[in-house]
């Protein structure tokens, strides 16, 4: 697309059926055109079961294959006719906190890279949590410092047993790497 040519034609709120260099085609409406970063940002309208719905486009103008203009509609960021779910956007923040924190019981404090790098293999196939610089797996065995197979305590043989194996192949990919003692 010659880049200054159509620079006009990106109005708020015509609405342009566009082709991109990716082979996406689609309609939308321009909610606003950043001439010094060459970014168009569009909105397209989704209907779904949980009523109408928007999804915002930012696409860098030099993608934009072709484009048709399709009219003018109304201006799009009028905040009179603006409707936001404060209900959904509370439950998708609340959502977005619990797996934050969920992602940051994941990360021992105060451990090397190596043990977390073993908390990290460890949780891969078995339930795992950090108790300050012990790692508790499977809530009965218990992996100390220095995170060797002997630092394996509680729980019962055949879980000690498969925590041991994890361990030491852990141990033998970090050391291939370079990173083991």
């Amino acid at each position: 697309m010659d880049a200054g040519g159509g620079a006009d034609e990106f109005a708020v709120g015509c609405i342009l059926s566009i082709k991109t260099t990716l082979g996406d085609e689609f309609e939308g409406q321009v909610i606003t055109f950043d001439r010094p970063s060459n970014v168009l940002v569009l909105q397209e309208g989704i209907k779904s079961a949980m009523g109408p719905r928007r999804n915002i486009r930012l696409l860098k103008t030099n993608y934009i294959k072709e484009f048709l203009y399709l009219g003018q509609a109304e201006d799009p960021l009028d905040a009179k006719k603006c409707f936001l779910d404060l209900s959904a956007l509370q439950s998708r923040e609340e959502t977005a906190i619990r797996q934050a924190e969920i992602e940051a019981e994941r990360i021992g404090v105060g451990v090397s890279a190596e043990a977390q790098s073993i908390f990290d293999a460890l949780s891969k196939t078995l339930p795992v949590r950090w108790d300050k610089t012990v790692i508790v797996v499977m809530n009965e065995v218990r992996v100390s410092s220095p995170y060797l197979p002997e630092s394996v305590t509680g729980g019962t043989p055949a879980a000690n047993e498969r925590v041991r194996k994890v361990l030491e192949l852990e141990r033998k990919r970090l050391q291939a790497r370079g990173g083991g003692q």
